[in-house]
């Protein structure tokens, strides 16, 4: 069962403007991963449903949370249909994030009041998703829609929650970019817990790399 509301989830999405993405298999290194990135000053991580038996190292991550970091706020991501929603609300995620519109997982996390962000990439979708009471819409991919595309949707919705994911680097100047078309946070995977740093099991640069980001995101952010 979920710890977090979705209001309160939807408020430190705000709030914070970064939602770090990670998958590993390795239950210890993903421990350590979650750690640092907490010790750096992020309160969400969505861990993506990707690879083989992900939801058992889902499990043990959040078991790991709320033992340990009792104010980070775990989700998953890559979500494609109703079951795995399920699945995953039921071993204690807050959020859960698609990569495309669909109404039967909207159904499945109203019903259990947990917040879905769905992948939406044209107005339509955004406000169909909206509808169905998503609050933070994930715009995706990024990459391929830019900037540009959010500011155009917030010029006639003005009160749609944005959250680009794919296409978000940690350099500043990308950063202000998404934050001057008026994005309320971004996700942000290999570009933040990047290969070198796994590699080379370096969790104090990862720490010391989620927190330059926040601060930078912080300096951005018009509230």
């Amino acid at each position: 069962m979920a710890r977090f509301t979705r209001i309160q989830v939807a408020t430190k999405m705000d709030r914070s403007g970064l939602v770090p993405l990670f998958y590993s298999g390795d239950v210890p290194l993903s421990k350590k991963v979650l750690a640092a990135c907490y010790e750096g000053g992020a309160r969400l991580l969505e861990f993506t449903n990707r690879g083989d038996y992900a939801h058992e190292v889902f499990a043990e991550l959040n078991k790991f949370a709320e033992k340990n970091l009792p104010e980070m706020i775990l989700g998953v991501g890559s979500v494609t249909d109703a079951a795995s929603a399920s699945l995953y609300m039921q071993i204690g995620a807050n959020f859960v994030v698609t990569p495309v519109l669909r109404e039967d997982i909207a159904i499945v996390c109203n019903r259990r009041k947990v917040l879905w962000s769905p992948g939406c990439g044209s107005l339509s979708e955004i406000a169909r998703a909206e509808e169905l009471g998503a609050e933070i819409i994930k715009v995706f991919p990024g990459s391929q829609l830019g900037p540009g595309f959010v500011k155009a949707i917030k010029g006639p919705c003005p009160w749609t929650s944005i959250m680009p994911t794919g296409g978000v680097t940690a350099e500043e100047q990308n950063l202000k970019e998404w934050f001057d078309a008026g994005v309320t946070c971004v996700g942000m995977g290999s570009q933040l817990i990047t290969k070198d740093f796994l590699s080379n099991q370096d969790f104090e640069g990862i720490e010391t790399h989620v927190r330059n980001t926040l601060k930078i995101i912080s300096s951005l952010q018009k509230k």
